[in-house]
């Protein structure tokens, strides 16, 4: 999907930037950040992956070993969010361990051109069994708490009995503070 803000969206996460024009992706490109959530540290390993069909054979790679895949769309633009299912069945023939899916609607700022409604793409992503999630790099809303969401739900899945064997929290007891508990995490999270 070309266009939808997926380079846009990570840039404004990682290095709070925001540029009206932004080169198309091509390949890939790999930016990480460290947040703090509860009593984890974690690294996000974030794959900005091609939109461009040219590009679409090399994808895989970039989110085979993926913990969560946001999917992202322009909700001004029919043709991008026709694309998402195909996309997450693609992701779903490539990944051998469980992801979690996360369908984002951005631009939300363009409130005169959008057609895609609220309704219609969070019924769509609980019917592929993803969370929905709306943001604007514009107006920069959504955008942290998509990123911190994922992080939660990551560290839910760790936590529970049966993690995916890529997903692991490691106690690291020289960063932790009068000697609490605080685990590191690196997860993978991959675009597209």
């Amino acid at each position: 999907m070309e266009g939808v803000g997926k380079s846009s969206i990570i840039t404004r996460y990682i290095k709070g930037d925001f540029k009206k024009e932004c080169e198309a992706t091509i390949g890939a490109s790999f930016m990480y950040a460290k947040v703090t959530l509860r009593d984890y540290q974690i690294t996000l390993k974030v794959w900005d992956t091609a939109g461009q069909e040219r590009f679409r054979s090399l994808v895989p790679m970039y989110y085979r070993n993926s913990d969560a895949v946001a999917i992202i769309f322009d909700v001004s633009d029919r043709d991008s969010f026709n694309q998402v299912k195909n996309w997450i069945n693609e992701v779903r023939k490539n990944t051998d361990t469980p992801v979690v899916y996360y369908v984002v609607g951005n631009k939300t700022d363009l409130i005169d051109t959008r057609v895609i409604m609220y309704e219609e793409a969070e019924e769509f992503a609980n019917s592929v069994n993803a969370r929905y999630w709306e943001t604007s790099v514009y107006s920069n809303t959504g955008i942290q708490d998509l990123f911190t969401n994922i992080g939660r739900n990551l560290i839910e899945i760790v936590e529970s009995s049966k993690p995916p064997v890529h997903l692991k929290l490691e106690i690291d007891p020289e960063e932790a503070p009068n000697n609490e508990r605080i685990n590191n995490s690196k997860i993978q999270c991959c675009t597209n």
